[in-house]
């Protein structure tokens, strides 16, 4: 694809303007950086960043058989949860592979009447808009694909919600994670949630491409005095991968099984038929499914996607993610390793460029933020 034909965020000449690196991601011109990937990391879990994340797929259900439709495609129940709340779940192929991980928004209209928002990879939403009119049949449900007529912004870091909480009438610090709403941000109508993909205390807000235009600048100017910078795609990264938090194509795929992920809780099989339960269950009781795992390098050298890992010489498993962790001044990396290497403490070594590196497993995350 041309950059000519690349999708652009409702911010692309505030990013070109500000010294943005653009690139190609997923179809959109996104970007990168501004300064430097550290130096927008350090800033995220110092002070506050502001990230534009409109290049994520937005879906907006409503008829009386979306919620049991929605619910039926998921890994974790949708059916019953309450107004407001937000649920991190995964969408299954009828073999368990993993379409991609999502975000799904139980909301409602001025009259009480419930509709749902969610949130997919910008890489994987041709493929779960398609899913879900594969699978819609002739139930009553009436969806939107949102995603170019609005956008989306991630305001992340410890001085994010007193920041935005200055500009909305929303009693923003006393919402509870995964919990988002209608309402307003600079005299605005916006959906307003607390979740993030950083690892770090914030929120996300969507609204009309125009008024997410006026908020970023309205974001950016207001946040200088407590050092807020934009940042991009790289420190997203960066920040992810020591908060251990999956992306989708590195440690998701169609190739993966929940079961492998470590994301249990994402999981409810009991007593709810969902599209690639049965292989999920099975996959739970087979003891041979390489298990995802977070493993430190020793020394300099970051191990990257692809690199294999090895216990003397019996090969166990393959780098998913690696990189150099800012925030813990070490080499870090999450990968998928046979079921009897997954111990932490458990000595293994990474082939990085032809050279294997001692390396060990750990706990994941490698990164909690302090509460």
């Amino acid at each position: 694809m041309t950059t000519a034909h690349l999708l652009t965020t409702p911010m692309f000449d505030w990013h070109t303007a500000h010294g943005g690196r653009m690139v190609d991601f997923a179809g959109w011109s996104m970007p990168v950086q501004y300064s430097s990937i550290i130096d927008e990391h350090v800033a995220t879990r110092t002070a506050a960043t502001l990230f534009d994340v409109s290049h994520m797929g937005r879906f907006v259900f409503q008829g009386p058989e979306a919620e049991l439709f929605i619910d039926s495609l998921t890994t974790r129940r949708i059916a019953g949860i309450e107004p407001d709340q937000i649920r991190y779940s995964l969408v299954t192929n009828e073999d368990g592979g993993i379409l991609d991980d999502i975000l799904v928004y139980r909301l409602q209209h001025s009259n009480g009447d419930p509709f749902f928002g969610m949130v997919v990879n910008a890489s994987n939403r041709i493929k779960i808009k398609e899913w879900i009119f594969q699978h819609q049949g002739d139930r009553d449900i009436g969806f939107e694909d949102r995603t170019t007529d609005t956008g989306m912004v991630a305001v992340q870091g410890p001085k994010a919600i007193d920041l935005v909480a200055r500009f909305t009438p929303l009693n923003l610090s006393g919402m509870k994670y995964y919990t988002g709403t209608r309402t307003q941000l600079f005299g605005a109508a916006v959906l307003l949630s607390r979740t993030g993909y950083t690892g770090e205390d914030g929120c996300e807000i969507i609204a009309t491409a125009d008024d997410i235009r006026m908020i970023w600048h309205e974001l950016f100017d207001a946040g200088q005095m407590v050092g807020l910078r934009a940042a991009g795609l790289g420190a997203r990264d960066t920040l992810r991968l020591e908060a251990a938090m999956p992306l989708y194509g590195h440690e998701l795929s169609e190739d993966i099984n929940p079961a492998q992920t470590g994301l249990s809780f994402a999981i409810q099989a009991k007593d709810r038929e969902f599209i690639g339960r049965a292989a999920i269950v099975a996959a739970k009781s087979n003891p041979t499914l390489p298990q995802r795992v977070g493993l430190e390098v020793l020394g300099k050298r970051a191990a990257r996607e692809g690199s294999e890992i090895f216990r003397g010489e019996q090969r166990v498993g393959i780098v998913t993610s690696g990189t150099f962790a800012p925030s813990l001044n070490k080499p870090i990396a999450m990968g998928y390793v046979q079921p009897d290497c997954t111990a932490p403490g458990t000595e293994i070594e990474v082939d990085i460029r032809g050279t294997r590196h001692a390396s060990r497993i750990v706990p994941l995350p490698f990164y909690t933020r302090a509460k």
